[in-house]
């Protein structure tokens, strides 16, 4: 089964997966809430679920789908090989992750080694999950320049502590805690606290 929201690719890689004998496709959801809401009734034993969707996201929609039936595996595709996808993917129980801009054939061989029990990673994807997990990529590339100090500042901010509470919680002045916050946004090019919580949850600092 196919879920994304974008119309044209999604009925173009059925098409593309219908052509080949090995592979069934049983049905497309147009977002995540579509999937969990249809998806267990027609059995798929691969989901290709796309990650950025209206409604509910693929991370989300992984999530709940594999809690209800652990028996669908999930398979990310996406445009997207920006690491903190991948971890969140991965956290949210997916089998693996092709990049959109694989050939036909190496996605049914992907969904061939999902069914089959195991794990994929497009190369690109997989070489950044390693550097994080081996260390070779730092925390501050990872977290866009951010230091030990503002990574600190965004989780208890991202938890919904004031200003006031992260300087005592850290025995700091509130307004070196004030120009840490500053420094952040100007990092990462976002202007609010809103922002600044999207951040942390999708770089895995607080759960959602």
């Amino acid at each position: 089964m196919i879920a994304d929201d974008q119309t044209l690719f999604r009925t173009g890689l059925a098409r593309l997966l219908d052509e080949d004998p090995r592979v069934e496709v049983v049905g497309q959801a147009v977002d995540g809430a579509d999937l969990v809401e249809r998806g267990p009734a027609l059995a798929p034993d691969v989901v290709l679920m796309d990650l950025k969707m209206p409604r509910l996201d693929g991370v989300e929609a992984t999530r709940r789908l594999r809690a209800e039936h652990p028996e669908i595996k999930v398979l990310i595709l996406s445009t997207f090989d920006a690491d903190s996808y991948v971890l969140q993917a991965l956290r949210a129980g997916a089998s693996g992750y092709v990049l959109k801009d694989s050939q036909p054939d190496a996605i049914v061989s992907s969904i061939l080694a999902v069914i089959s029990g195991e794990r994929v990673m497009a190369n690109a994807v997989a070489n950044r999950v390693l550097d994080l997990l081996t260390g070779t990529a730092t925390p501050k590339e990872f977290y866009d320049g951010l230091t030990g100090r503002e990574i600190e500042i965004l989780k208890l901010l991202a938890t919904g502590l004031a200003n006031k509470q992260i300087a005592r919680r850290l025995d700091i002045s509130e307004k070196t805690v004030r120009n840490h916050v500053s420094h952040m946004y100007e990092k990462l090019q976002i202007y609010d606290r809103s922002q600044a919580v999207l951040y942390a949850v999708r770089k895995g600092l607080v759960e959602p």
